[in-house]
Parts: structure tokens; sequence; C-alpha cells
């Protein structure tokens, strides 16, 4: 009985030092063909380089993706032909003095002339000339918006961010706001332009007053949202300055929302000067604006003759509104990260 167990268990060595042999004999042709058909690679700085290279661009992307947007560019372009024009129409040939009431031959002031070949716009009452006033007006009204809107933006971010990044400044600002926010913009607009005398610094100071604490109030949640994320934290961790961790990780990330709200400022600094001049307490009327020409326009749009006078500077008004708009919502969406690809 031993002698058939020591048979079998030789049979089986031998069988397992055969099986062994053909899987060495199988690893060394596989390490031999490895060989031949593989070779570790130098180090070469320029190609680990190029490994890393992207040619991703932030603005380029953002740019791109505004170009696809033909309603907006198409705004872009007639909003910058207006304000090209603004500066150029006055340097034109045979242009009249946006404040000089125009003479006939007697010398009777031209009133109330409808368009024509003299007068593109034609005149308004006391015979001054509404082509040159409306662009004179235009230009006067878009350097009120472009300026309330950059304040609003300087003063309202740099708020915002220490309203929303340090906390110990929150409960300031917070009863800042509540204060300054049931206070409303109209009757701060009209108590400072009866309180100070009439003039452009007068509407800018009286706009921007106030018009801060929104932007700040809107940067400020926006700040809470993306303060405490991942990297922020492993930022700080690492021992980041509070300065460039906020313009390198936070204000980025508001490039959209904080254009839009710029280019929705301008048309609202607008309104706002038409409204204040509409009631009589805006500029004075020797410096056009829409916001005359609009009330102008007003007192003889029941005289279907005169109504040219009220609808030229509303076309031009309302071009420029809604181009910022337009144009604001469109960057906006063309500069989020989320819809670059």
């Amino acid at each position: 009985m031993a002698s058939v167990q020591d048979f079998v268990a030789e049979k089986f060595e031998k069988k397992a030092e055969a099986e062994i042999k053909r899987t060495f004999d199988d690893l060394s042709d596989t390490n031999m063909a490895t060989d031949e058909l593989f070779s570790f690679a130098d180090y070469n700085e320029e190609e680990a380089e190029r490994t890393g290279y992207s040619d991703y661009s932030y603005w380029g992307s953002t740019v791109r993706l505004f170009l696809k947007n033909k309603g907006a560019v198409c705004m872009l372009i007639i909003m910058l032909a207006i304000i090209i024009f603004t500066f150029v129409q006055p340097h034109l040939p045979n242009q009249f003095d946006p404040n000089k009431a125009n003479m006939n031959a007697l010398f009777i002031p031209d009133r109330n002339i409808q368009p024509n070949s003299t007068y593109w716009w034609g005149t308004n009452s006391i015979g001054q000339d509404l082509w040159a006033r409306i662009w004179a007006g235009t230009k006067t009204s878009l350097f009120i918006g472009f300026t309330v809107a950059v304040i609003e933006a300087i003063v309202g971010i740099t708020m915002g961010v220490l309203w929303g990044y340090v906390r110990k400044l929150d409960f300031f600002f917070t009863e800042l706001y509540n204060v300054i926010d049931n206070i409303p913009q109209t009757i701060v607009l009209i108590l400072l332009s009866m309180i100070l005398r009439p003039s452009i610094k007068t509407l800018i100071f009286a706009m921007t007053i106030t018009g801060w604490i929104g932007m700040a109030r809107f940067i400020r949640n926006q700040i809470l949202i993306i303060r405490d994320r991942d990297y922020n934290l492993a930022s700080r961790c690492l021992g980041t300055p509070t300065k460039k961790l906020v313009m390198k990780n936070l204000l980025p990330y508001l490039v959209s929302v904080i254009m839009l709200r710029m280019a929705l400022a301008i048309p609202g600094a607008i309104g706002n000067e038409v409204f204040v001049t509409y009631i009589g307490l805006g500029l004075p009327s020797t410096t056009p604006s829409l916001g005359i020409l609009i009330n102008e326009g007003r007192e003889v749009m029941m005289n279907a003759s005169q109504r040219y006078q009220l609808i030229f500077p509303v076309v031009i008004l309302s071009l420029v509104t809604i181009s910022f708009y337009i144009i604001g919502n469109a960057f906006s969406d063309a500069a989020d990260p989320k819809n670059h690809r």
C-alpha cells in the first residue's frame, strides 16, 4: 500500500516540476519579447513641458462664445457706433451749436421746424437744432451712466468682498445695508438734487451715494457661497495671503455676474437721470441730456406736427438701454467658465 502511495506522490511531483518549468520558460520568453519591443524613454524637459500644455484661454473662450451670439454682436456694433458718433458729430461740417437758437433770414428763430434738409431732425420751440442736441445729450447721458457704473462697481466690489470675507465686519455692513436699503433711492435723488446745485457731478453723487450698496450685497452673497470651498480652504492652509486669495480665487469666479450688473447699471443710471430731469430737478437746460430732451418733447407730444421732438430722443434712449441689456446678458453667459469647453 505504501509503495502505491509513493508511486502516486512521485508522479505528482514530476508533473508539478514540469508545470513550474513550463511557466518559467513562458515568463522568460515574455521578458525577451518585452525587451525587444519596449525600452525606457530618456527624460526630456521640453517634451515634459509639452505634456502639460493647454491652449485654453479664459478671455479667448469668452470672446469666442460672445461672438457666437449674433444678436448681441449686432447690438454691440450699434452701441459702439452711437458712442463713437457722439464724439465725431460736433466735428462734422455744417453742424449747429446744440445750445444756440438758429435764425432765419429775417432774424426770427426757426421754431418747431419739422425735419428737412437743413435741420435733419427738426428744431425745438426756441429754434435749437435737435440733431445736435440729441447727440450732445446722448454723450452727456452715456458719460453719467458709465461713471456711475464704474464708481458703483469699485465701491460695491470692495465693500462686498470685505463684507463677505471678513466675518467681523458682517454685523456692521448688515446694519448699514438695512438702513440704506430702507431709504428709497428716488427720495435721495430728489433731496440731493434740490439741496445741491444742479450739475452732472450732483447727479453722479446722488446716484452713487446709495447705488453701491446693491452691488456690495450681491458680491457678499457670492463670496459667502464660494469662500469655504475646498480650494480656498487649501489655499488658506498653505498660507496664501488674503489679498492674493481674493484676487486669484474669488473675484475671477465673479467676473460674469459683475459685468452683467455693470452693464445693467448704465441704462439704470441713464433712466434715473431722465426721471430726475423729467420732474424738473435734473441738469440745467444749457447742458443737453436725454432727460431734458424727453422732458421737452413731453410738453409738445399732443401736437402731431411737433411729436418728432419726443420720438427721436426716445428712440436713441431705447437703443442704448436695450443694447446694454442684451450685451450684458450675452457677455455674462460667455464669461461663465461653466460654458467653456
